[in-house]
């Protein structure tokens, strides 16, 4: 097999260039792809542990704290005890980090459609439909 047409290799470069067109878009709110994943969980629901960030997001919990730590450093987020159980830390938002959703939001809708671009809307459908059915090989 060339290596051009193992799954693999073809996913893996087609992945390797979104993700430095999305790293390209997000570097003006000094905003990774892996932050904004995190970013986009808190806006969705603020105040989830790691443990549940780590499962949404399909990431050991070591990359999970190790995000976590670069958007504490950055003030994006805090961890605070959980008042209802001493043992779990809760994430978070910032006044900083609540302020990006909507320029960053703004920003990914567009890195998508760059994404997408060579593609029409029945492909786009039909791409994002058979890399979910991928997620469960």
């Amino acid at each position: 097999m060339e290596l051009e047409q193992c799954v693999n290799f073809v996913l893996t470069k087609a992945q390797n260039a979104v993700q430095q067109l999305f790293k390209a878009e997000l570097a003006p709110y000094g905003v990774t792809p892996g932050q904004y994943a995190v970013l986009k969980c808190l806006w969705d629901e603020n105040g989830q542990t790691a443990k549940q960030l780590s499962e949404r997001l399909c990431l050991d919990g070591s990359t999970v704290t190790g995000i976590l730590d670069r958007m504490e450093n950055k003030s994006l987020i805090v961890r605070q005890p959980d008042s209802k159980d001493r043992r779990s830390v809760r994430v978070m938002l910032t006044e900083h980090g609540k302020a990006l959703q909507e320029p960053v939001n703004a920003t990914i809708e567009q890195a998508n459609k760059k994404a997408l671009q060579k593609l029409n809307p029945q492909e786009s459908v039909l791409l994002k439909k058979l890399l979910e059915e991928l997620n469960h090989v």
